[in-house]
C-alpha cells in the first residue's frame, strides 16, 4: 500500500460548498441557527431583486432575506482525535480531550504538547495575532463542573500556545461545558467528540484544497 493510500485512509474529508441561500416563505419568516462561539464570518448578503423572474416564486411568496455561508472544508483523523474545519475567514482545530488529558483532569499529557505546537505552527502560517482557546465537555457531571474544567482545560492549552507564539498575540479563553455539543451525548461515541478543546484564529492564506 502506498504512502498516499495510507494517508488518505488515516483521515475522513467532507467537503461543504455553500455560496448563497435564497429561501422563500408563503407568510412566514425564516429563523437560521446563531453561529457558533468564535465565528468570524461577516460577509454581507448579495442584493436580491425579489421581481427578478428568474426566481418563480409561487403566487403570495415573498422572499426572506438572504444569507452568505462560508465555503467550509472539514478534515477529521480517523477516530475523530482531531478535527480541522477551513472557511473563508478562519481555521478551527478541535482536539478531543483524550487526547489532551487524564480523565476529568486539566494537565496536558505528554503527547499534547507536540499536537498544539503543530496548531501553533498554523497560527504563524496564517500570520494571525489573535487566537481563541474555547474549551468543551459532554452532559455528565453538574454543569457547574464542566464549566470549571473546560475552563482550566482552555487555559491549559493556551499556556503551550503562549509559549510557541508571538508575544503580542492575543488570547480569547472561555469554558463552555455541555454547551454547543457536536455530537449526540447520548452515546458514549458521541460524548468523546464533546468533550474537546478547540483553537481557532483568523486565516491569511487560502484554504487547502480537498483530498
Amino acid at each position: 500500500m502506498t504512502t498516499t493510500t495510507t494517508g488518505r485512509r488515516r483521515r475522513l474529508a467532507a467537503l461543504v460548498t455553500v455560496a448563497v441561500v435564497t429561501v422563500w416563505s408563503a407568510g412566514g419568516g425564516v429563523a437560521f441557527a446563531d453561529d457558533p462561539p468564535g465565528s468570524t464570518s461577516s460577509s454581507p448578503p448579495p442584493a436580491i431583486d425579489s421581481n427578478a423572474p428568474g426566481l418563480m416564486l409561487p403566487d403570495g411568496a415573498t422572499l426572506a432575506p438572504a444569507k452568505v455561508l462560508d465555503i467550509k472544508q472539514i478534515v477529521e483523523e480517523e477516530g475523530g482525535e482531531q478535527r480541522r474545519e477551513d472557511t473563508n475567514v478562519d481555521v478551527t482545530f478541535a482536539l478531543q480531550a483524550e487526547v489532551l488529558f487524564g480523565k476529568n483532569s486539566a494537565k496536558l499529557s505528554p503527547a499534547a504538547s507536540t499536537r498544539i505546537r503543530a496548531i501553533a505552527a498554523e497560527v504563524r502560517t496564517q500570520g494571525s495575532g489573535r487566537v481563541r482557546v474555547f474549551g468543551f465537555t459532554d452532559n455528565l457531571g453538574t454543569y457547574e463542573h464542566g464549566l470549571k474544567l473546560s475552563k482550566e482545560r482552555a487555559v491549559a492549552v493556551q499556556q503551550v500556545l503562549a509559549r510557541e507564539l508571538e508575544p503580542g498575540t492575543a488570547y480569547d479563553i472561555r469554558g463552555y461545558s455541555e454547551d454547543y455539543p457536536i455530537a449526540d451525548n447520548r452515546t458514549e461515541e458521541g460524548r468523546k467528540k464533546n468533550r474537546r478543546v478547540e483553537i481557532s484564529f483568523p486565516r491569511t492564506v487560502p484554504p487547502p484544497a480537498a483530498p
